[in-house]
């Protein structure tokens, strides 16, 4: 599952638009999230959906994907829903602005994902690029994340201490 904003001018990527400008910033939203959904195309056994923000803005051309609104809520709470909706089943879900996820990264994850209740992809900055749950699963998941802070992929742990995890390669990502 990709996690993703709808790409729009003016918004997203907030911090490269005051250096750069709006239109460099949605350049850049629209090449990342383009180049995610050619890697995605890419993995043949899997399910391909799009879970978008705002919502009311669910229209995107992805031939290939199922295209979703996200909930109401904090990162935490949208990714929840997301896992509630498809219970029972292994989910990924990762984020459209990585720039070195490889299609290996993405194999990776869904063979690791086979053996484990759940897989994280660590980010640089104390987040998370991918976090995958197998069917058997918390609920809820995200209780008492730090979102947006260094402890955040430690407080997403912590529900997982009794269960098996694997963790993959570091990546960074560009939340700007």
């Amino acid at each position: 599952m990709l996690f993703t904003r709808i790409p729009r001018l003016g918004v997203g990527k907030r911090r490269l638009a005051a250096t750069r400008g709006d239109r460099a910033a949605l350049r850049l939203a629209r090449a990342m999230l383009n180049r995610t959904m050619r890697l995605l195309r890419g993995m043949r056994t899997i399910e391909r959906v799009i879970a978008v923000a705002p919502a009311h803005h669910a229209r995107l051309r992805a031939p290939g994907f199922t295209i979703i609104g996200q909930s109401r809520g904090d990162l935490g709470a949208r990714m929840q829903a997301l896992f509630r909706h498809y219970q029972r089943r292994p989910v990924l879900i990762i984020g459209s602005d990585i720039p070195t996820i490889t299609p290996d990264d993405l194999r990776t994850a869904c063979r690791r994902l086979r053996g484990a209740d759940a897989v994280f992809g660590p980010a640089t900055d104390g987040g998370y690029w991918l976090i995958g749950v197998a069917g058997k699963r918390p609920d809820p998941i995200f209780p008492n994340v730090r979102w947006s802070t260094p402890h955040t992929l430690a407080d997403t742990k912590r529900t997982f201490t009794t269960r098996r995890t694997c963790t993959l390669r570091e990546h960074a990502d560009l939340d700007m």
